[in-house]
């Protein structure tokens, strides 16, 4: 407890809490959507959208990258949802094209344009979020807080709607909804948690933080509304967790918080055959 207290002391330790239960709160939010819609994927897809747009940030020598990779990722999250209708290219195919080519052309620029001396150190820590998260700014903290109160403002006022296109969009359409508008505003918000989530675990551990949480609720509840509130308490939870464990144990954070998922979503499923 007292190296916990010590730990505590220091800002950028008070900074990864803060941002590290903000950004599973959010994140667990459209997990429980993209499940049902079974577009689980998209989370894998443009956390690689991501890190090649923060390659050209780098590339760049740009002081904040989050002005950049934000609207980069947010576009590609329309063209996903746009190019995914196409009866020529469908949804999981256009996903494994955008992220493959952004994940390579990514990794191409920052060999060929990196001025760091340790080029294998930066990529490691952007893909897997081992220092990210213990290295923020207030500024970026900031930033954090503000965009993920517009993410947990948006998916409550909209919840409804999100609710109706999840389960059956065509019906929604059926009645009045505007089906193809909401799904635009659930890609805009995953956008926008996979460039918070970055910091976090990395980008290629981030659809474990976006699924996780919602399939062990799954496991034990039966309700949307339940199981999201379930998915929230889970991801904030397995988040603490994974910082604390990952402090005291010296261990990567992002590889931490996604283990430490597993682990409760195996409990969840064994007590789900139970409770059956």
């Amino acid at each position: 407890m007292s190296t916990l207290i010590h730990y505590f002391s220091f800002s950028f330790v008070q900074y990864a809490f803060i941002v590290g239960v903000l950004i599973s709160l959010c994140s667990s939010l459209l997990g429980v959507t993209l499940v049902l819609k079974r577009f689980s994927f998209i989370g894998d897809g443009l956390s690689h959208v991501a890190f090649g747009a923060m390659a050209i940030a780098a590339v760049l020598n740009l002081s904040n990258n989050m002005y950049l990779v934000l609207p980069f990722t947010v576009i590609a999250a329309i063209l996903l949802l746009r190019t995914g209708k196409n009866t020529k290219i469908q949804g999981d195919a256009a996903i494994a094209v955008i992220s493959v080519s952004s994940l390579a052309l990514g990794y191409l620029l920052m060999n060929i344009f990196s001025s760091s001396a340790n080029l294998a150190g930066d990529v490691c820590s952007t893909l897997f979020g081992s220092t990210s998260i213990l290295t923020l700014t207030k500024a970026e903290v900031y930033l954090c807080v503000i965009l993920s109160i517009a993410v947990i403002a948006a998916f409550i006022v909209f919840y409804n709607k999100i609710f109706a296109v999840t389960f059956d969009e065509n019906f929604a359409q059926a009645v009045g909804t505007h089906a193809s508008l909401y799904n635009l505003v659930i890609a805009v918000i995953i956008a926008i948690i996979i460039v918070l989530a970055m910091n976090l675990v990395g980008s290629l551990l981030i659809s474990a933080l976006v699924i996780f949480p919602a399939l062990s609720a799954m496991r034990i509840l039966r309700s949307f509304k339940s199981v999201i509130i379930c998915s929230a308490a889970v991801s904030v939870v397995c988040s603490v967790s994974g910082l604390l464990i990952s402090i005291l144990a010296g261990t990567p954070v992002g590889s931490t918080i996604v283990a430490v998922n597993l682990f409760v979503f195996v409990v969840f499923s064994v007590a789900g055959k139970f409770l059956k």
